[in-house]
């Protein structure tokens, strides 16, 4: 990174809400819910105290929210909204026609669990309900990572016509302070340039057209299918648009990784003895535990950018690499394995060599996840042989 960049120690919320300031949406509309109140809160702020020019509208609900921005975007311009768990449930409706309409728009996930019971602490329940929902979804793993993905988002939906959810980690992310560098306004402005949306896909009084119009089965599964093969092909522009991030704003850094780019991140040896697979913050105590335990010539470390769509080819130019994978996850799909693992298991299907892929489920609920957990899970991966049963790590 640059030495002129001016680095700060920052709240993650108040980074993503400074990060948002700059980009300067002309609509943001959200309801407050912990652990995503900070953000909409600094944004507010900064309407009120004259700092923003953004239209600020103020909504009874998340269902409300969602529906104000989705209506916002429909018109052609750019718009922004956070939430978190029981909000994103409730936006539920309006997150699947925000994208099957085809609105660029950029929220963020603060990543909680979901009730019963009522919980309000941090894992992956909450947007994995919506993973097929037709949203881009990327995670980040720290502060300064949520800043350049929330930045690259924009580029990344007015080019796919298709909405962005970056999600972080409540309170890991969202509460904690961290050296964070923000690009300033004009930088921001002239990397993502003006948007203009295509005619004839925003509502126009002078040149009407409908939108999300009723559609009979003649035509339905194909309006479908190009979603779906859109988002697929939505790789290639997210990984360019990564390196282009990098090129605009100086952000290249030697390192040892193998692999780096907007969809995944490997780091360690070309041939491991296990490999660990994971998404958000818990890749910080990952590192941490590896390093700590001295692995770093035995263990791998496969990072997930972007969860939806899922990169499919460039996982498995990694996991085929060795013999076992471990799939550390903070979420579980209720009656099956981790939504991850089944991901990742569904690319060893016809594969000739036989490969030990284990799924450790932690952090539910905000549970602490320690180093000592992580050296765990690694003499598991190893010793352990090839089981469907997930495996819930508490201490």
């Amino acid at each position: 990174m640059s030495k002129n960049k001016k680095i700060q120690i920052l709240e993650g919320s108040h980074a993503i809400a400074l990060t948002i300031k700059n980009i300067a949406p002309a609509v943001i509309s959200a309801y407050p819910i912990t652990p995503q109140t900070h953000i909409v809160e600094d944004l507010a702020k900064f309407k009120a105290d004259g700092e923003a020019n953004y239209e600020y509208v103020r909504a009874e609900s998340e269902f409300a929210a969602a529906s104000i921005v989705l209506g916002a975007s429909a018109t052609g311009v750019r718009t922004y909204s956070a939430t978190s768990s029981q909000g994103l449930l409730l936006m539920t409706e309006v997150i699947f026609n925000i994208a099957g309409l085809r609105l660029p728009i950029v929220m963020t996930c603060a990543n909680r669990s979901v009730s019963a019971p009522i919980n309000i602490w941090n894992d992956h329940q909450d947007v994995m309900i919506i993973r097929d929902s037709g949203w881009i979804l990327l995670f980040a793993e720290n502060h300064q990572e949520a800043i350049s993905q929330h930045i690259m988002a924009y580029k990344i939906a007015e080019t796919t016509k298709l909405p962005v959810m970056v999600n972080v980690d409540g309170y890991l992310i969202t509460h904690s302070y961290e050296p964070a560098w923000i690009p300033e306004a004009k930088a921001i402005q002239k990397y993502l340039g003006q948007y203009r949306p295509t005619p004839k896909t925003y509502l126009d009084p002078n040149d009407p057209v409908t939108i999300g119009s009723f559609v009979a089965p003649n035509n339905y599964m194909e309006i479908r299918q190009e979603l779906h093969e859109d988002l697929v092909s939505s790789q290639k522009i997210i990984d360019a648009e990564y390196f282009n991030y990098q090129k605009n704003f100086d952000t290249t850094t030697k390192n040892n990784k193998t692999e780096d780019n907007g969809l995944i991140e490997y780091s360690g040896p070309k041939n491991p003895q296990a490999i660990l697979v994971a998404m958000g913050s818990v890749l910080g105590t990952i590192r941490a535990a590896i390093k700590e335990n001295g692995f770093e010539n035995k263990i791998g470390v496969l990072k997930i950018r972007t969860y939806r769509p899922f990169p499919k080819e460039a996982i498995s130019k990694i996991i085929f690499r060795t013999k076992n994978i471990a799939v550390i996850e903070k979420a579980l799909s209720l009656g099956q394995e981790g939504p991850l693992t089944l991901d990742i298991k569904a690319l060893l299907i016809n594969q000739k060599n036989s490969i030990n892929i284990q799924n450790y489920i932690v952090g539910l609920g905000g549970r602490d996840i320690t180093r000592q957990m992580i050296k765990n899970i690694i003499n598991d991966i190893i010793k352990t042989k090839q089981s469907a049963k997930s495996k819930f790590v508490n201490n």
